[in-house]
């Protein structure tokens, strides 16, 4: 079971869910990303995650957040100590994302926590909060979709669209996302 979703309010399609304070704190956020991060060597991890901080991410210990990742929203990402994001890693936090102690998400590796609801008029927006478990293991280029958690553990094949929760200890892989037999 995935967690519940949280439906936004829209007239028509066209209708940003947004303020306007938060749209001007989205823009400020990927022009100081684009500027001071991005560019930066892999061992400027310290000095991402001052950025990160000042925009409200929620940080314990010290993660890893390669200056390749793209993350929507900060203030709306927690990472654990240890966490890592990796190189073109898209955290697309509209709503809550939670990376636990020591999880790894691979290079372009995809946390969606938005989608729509295609059954109003409006299609208003949706977003359900993703965690991913302590030490769990999302591969290259897979795909982690809204409400999901990822347990403790877990290993997430390469290329896998991960729709369901992902019990702690349990390796999936495939589209949709299934669980591997054991060895």
């Amino acid at each position: 079971m995935t967690a519940p979703r949280k439906t936004y309010s829209q007239a028509s399609p066209y209708d940003t869910p947004w303020t306007g304070n938060e749209r001007v704190r989205t823009l400020l956020w990927e022009w100081c990303w684009t500027i001071f991060c991005h560019w930066t060597p892999k061992p400027a991890n310290g000095w991402r995650l001052v950025w990160l901080r000042l925009f409200g991410g929620k940080l314990e210990g010290k993660p890893f957040v390669h200056p390749r990742a793209r993350i929507t929203h900060p203030w709306n990402l927690t990472m654990r100590d240890r966490s890592c994001l990796g190189d073109g890693a898209h955290a697309y936090a509209l709503g809550p994302i939670e990376l636990g102690q020591g999880c790894t998400i691979a290079q372009e590796a995809y946390l969606c926590t938005g989608t729509h609801d295609f059954s109003l008029p409006a299609i208003p927006l949706q977003t359900a909060p993703i965690v991913v478990g302590a030490n769990a293991f999302v591969g290259l280029r897979a795909i982690i979709l809204p409400g999901v958690t990822v347990g403790r553990k877990s290993v997430v094949g390469a290329g896998a669209v991960v729709r369901r929760n992902v019990a702690d200890g349990q390796t999936v892989a495939g589209n949709p996302a299934q669980p591997l037999p054991s060895h």
